[in-house]
């Protein structure tokens, strides 16, 4: 029987009466079916703000739990913090099944006793696993991935479990499925895992309420971060070969960011390719992880991006397949606090293998480069990380290579981003927009396959930037003036 698998990022997540409205007591079709509340998987993300108070501020770096512990300050402030996010989880009970919500005592009893639990057991954990470090035989940087691992699964937990809660109390046969292998004493692989969980799954009559994250021996954190939960989602789907994926966001895939453009100049994209998708995780603006949207192009598994706050609309396909009917640019998009690492040295004029350690250096230093650029005596990368990594990364390079000249510059990086792009004149089009803006361009970078355009220019001009490829590859593009919101 086919059925979706759907994705409720942790934004919509906290808007959860919309979520019960708008997504879980609508019923959908799937495929030819008849519509139905059922034969739908959902993983649901972490409430808003908790995976930050677990971990780090995913946008400010400020210390969660996590950061704190992984210090091993002796004044031991992470537990301070894990009873900030506990009474934060809490206080969403309240809001949830209090009086302002479902207004039922025994309900919200029970949200709070079972992640009073979790949180109990994350404490002890914590505690003993400082006790056993303070040995010199144990060194916590060996168990400093495995403390992520069951932080993050922290979070996922609360709101699935909270969502089962409400789901029943609106006479919902929802079913709570933890992939967080919580108190077990055996570890599967990823697949397995899954595979194991739905087991005995009546999709028909059942409507699963899935962690955003899987514990295994592969260690989602470990590879992807805060990425997990999209590969759980996608793994899902994969795994239990649906028809569909849904993304379920607190706003539509659109042309641009509403708030730098303004949300009277957007429009929908209405649908793209999975090629388009991967440009935009480039710039850490990701409509599904990368590796997530791998495994679903190759089982040829068709993914929606869809608004919560407007159940109506169609929403975003994300399609292997689709091309433009018409070349034009489908997004503006890009980011800020890019630094460009410069190195100059004419030793590598003429020798192909001069930059094999240069390459080797910044790929062990894990940061995300964007792009680069070189000529016959120059390499330059456009790279998006933390400073002090940079920093060191490029004292290792002065080390490598004495006689160059290293230096770095913040800029930001602008892209056009199409699925097909081959639009006579574009590249001079585009250009001209930033001039006429008074946007100098650092750097331009544009492929063969014409499926995105960069422009690196200074950190201070991005919003302008923005707002000028906007205005006149997709406001005042003929093929965008035509096409209905």
């Amino acid at each position: 029987m086919a059925h979706s698998v759907e994705k409720i990022g942790g934004t919509s997540m906290s808007q959860h009466q919309m979520v019960l409205e708008n997504i879980w007591m609508r019923p959908r079709a799937v495929g030819d079916q008849q519509e139905s509340l059922y034969n739908r998987i959902f993983v649901v993300s972490a409430y808003s703000g908790m995976t930050n108070g677990l971990l780090e501020h995913k946008k400010t770096g400020e210390a969660g739990v996590y950061a704190l512990f992984a210090e091993m300050d002796e004044s031991r402030p992470w537990q301070g913090k894990l009873e900030e996010v506990l009474q934060m989880m809490k206080d969403k009970n309240a809001e949830m099944f209090g009086p302002e919500g479902l207004n039922n005592d025994m309900v919200r009893k029970r949200a709070d006793q079972f992640i009073e639990g979790r949180m109990d057991d994350v404490r002890e954990c914590l505690e003993h696993l400082e006790a056993v470090c303070s040995f010199g035989h144990f060194q916590l940087d060996d168990h400093l991935h495995r403390v992520r691992e069951m932080l993050s699964a922290m979070g996922e937990a609360h709101s699935a479990f909270n969502s089962v809660l409400l789901l029943r109390q609106h006479d919902i046969n929802a079913r709570f499925i933890d992939l967080t292998n919580w108190r077990s004493d055996t570890q599967m692989g990823f697949d397995d895992h899954i595979l194991k969980a739905f087991q005995g799954v009546d999709l028909a009559t059942e409507m699963p309420i899935v962690t955003g994250y899987t514990q295994c021996r592969e260690g989602l954190m470990r590879t992807y971060d805060r990425g997990y939960s999209e590969m759980t989602f996608s793994k899902i789907a994969t795994t239990t070969d649906a028809l569909e994926a849904v993304i379920h966001k607190e706003y539509h895939l659109s042309t641009a960011d509403p708030m730098l453009v303004g949300a009277e100049n957007v429009r929908p994209i209405g649908m793209t390719n999975f090629d388009v998708a991967d440009q935009l995780a480039n710039l850490g603006m990701e409509a599904i992880h990368p590796r997530a949207a791998a495994g679903l192009r190759k089982k040829d598994i068709r993914l929606i991006v869809r608004n919560t706050f407007e159940p109506d609309h169609n929403g975003t396909e994300i399609r292997r397949d689709y091309c433009s009917g018409t070349p034009k640019v489908e997004i503006i998009a890009g980011t800020r606090n890019v630094w460009a690492l410069e190195i100059f040295d004419q030793e590598m004029v003429g020798d192909a293998t001069h930059g094999q350690k240069m390459a080797n250096l910044v790929f062990e230093a894990g940061l995300n480069v964007l792009t680069k650029d070189f000529n016959a005596n120059t390499v330059t990368f456009y790279i998006a990380g933390n400073k002090r990594l940079i920093s060191s990364l490029m004292e290792k390079l002065r080390q490598a290579y004495d006689t160059a000249e290293i230096r770095l510059e913040k800029l930001a990086l602008v892209s056009a981003i199409g699925s097909d792009m081959k639009v006579p004149g574009l590249l001079q089009s585009a250009a001209g927009a930033l001039s006429d803006a008074g946007v100098n361009i650092h750097a331009v970078h544009q492929a063969m396959r014409q499926v995105d355009m960069m422009f690196l220019v200074s950190d201070s001009d991005y919003s302008v930037a923005v707002k000028a490829l906007h205005s006149r590859l997709v406001e005042q593009a003929d093929v965008w003036k035509h096409q209905t919101a």
